[in-house]
């Protein structure tokens, strides 16, 4: 790829990153506020004070908030104000059910889509029109045809192949109890990590808990471990290495620290957009390892939440905090070795 598409791809996800931290920040501490005044029941840590649901509803609308904004501004960085809104719409249509087979590809789809929608309304604003038509392309024309030619790709290009692939996945998943332990809590963990509750994600959570329903608690051990590893692993690794991380890591890292003791995975998800290539292999590597730890020595989480918070409702809880230690150091190890220290102009940003 052309160094300078590189550079422009660098600088638009660094964008899309630093217009959704305070989302992702706000939104973090007001559900981790709430839940840690909450109680263990079947559908996760419920909370039971009105004054604490009402903050749980305003940290959950940052959180849906969170990709959009992630995928406007990508789309910005590249084409201006025009991008704006088309990146916002088409990251709220990838990180919501949409189709046929109701996909979502929730971080990951959004940032394709940003990027795609920054090209291509750049590529509108080149031609060569009248006057009139003109002051009419950045408000009516640009997003309507943004918007439908990019969606309508969406659905019926890139959400077949990935709904399709998620139905093997459950599937696959579905004959590996039992004697496969050990894979089965590798293969559980690397999907927890992978795209950090998008589509891969829940579907481990979906099939976790499809195993809950038949009393098979195991498997939802080994993710609820997993959960937490990703944003965990970023915290502390912005509070060993700090020659790392910009400024607005480490505050971000405080953060995602908060996020990880209550299984919030979507803390991680800034480290990752700004530095995919070194960031993914590491949590997906220790969210693994934590998973099949836990899957091997019985692990079984009772409810569908994950992080310390739910530890009074865990069998096995000893292994359950040491596989999340372990699974979370690995991570924070692998960060140590693959990326490199930054300038000290860096570190000030």
């Amino acid at each position: 790829m052309d160094y300078k598409v590189m550079k422009e791809l660098q600088k638009a996800f660094n964008t899309g990153v630093s217009y959704m931290l305070p989302a992702v920040v706000a939104g973090g501490v007001f559900i981790a506020l709430s839940l840690a005044t909450g109680k263990p029941g079947d559908g996760g840590m419920e909370t039971t004070n009105q004054f604490m649901k009402n903050m749980l509803d305003i940290g959950v609308g940052a959180f849906s908030v969170m990709i959009p904004i992630l995928a406007g501004y990508i789309a910005y960085s590249i084409a201006g104000k025009p991008g704006l809104a088309p990146g916002m719409v088409l990251g709220y249509i990838a990180n919501n059910p949409i189709g046929e087979a109701k996909v979502k590809t929730g971080f990951l789809g959004a940032m394709l889509l940003g990027v795609l929608a920054g090209y291509f309304v750049k590529w509108c604003k080149t031609w060569k029109v009248n006057n009139t038509i003109r002051t009419l392309m950045p408000i009516i024309i640009i997003p309507i045809l943004s918007v439908f030619t990019l969606g309508m790709f969406y659905i019926y290009v890139i959400s077949v192949p990935i709904g399709a692939a998620m139905n093997w996945l459950v599937n696959t998943l579905s004959t590996m109890q039992g004697g496969s332990t050990i894979l089965l809590g590798l293969i559980i963990g690397a999907m927890t990590a992978i795209d950090m509750g998008g589509p891969i994600n829940k579907t481990a959570t979906a099939f976790t808990l499809a195993l809950m329903a038949e009393g098979i608690y195991s498997p939802n051990g080994a993710h609820r471990i997993a959960v937490a590893i990703p944003p965990l692993a970023m915290a502390i690794s912005t509070i060993i290495d700090r020659k790392k991380y910009t400024k607005e890591d480490k505050d971000l890292g405080m953060s995602a620290l908060f996020m990880g003791l209550i299984g919030i995975t979507e803390g991680a998800i800034p480290f990752a957009v700004k530095d995919m290539k070194r960031v993914l292999p590491a949590i997906i590597i220790g969210s693994a390892i934590g998973g099949a730890l836990g899957m091997i020595n019985n692990v079984e989480a009772l409810v569908p939440h994950g992080g310390l918070i739910i530890l009074p409702v865990v069998n096995g809880k000893l292994w359950y905090v040491v596989a999340m230690l372990i699974g979370t150091l690995v991570s924070v190890a692998i960060l140590h070795f693959t990326k490199p220290n930054l300038s000290e102009e860096e570190l000030m940003k």
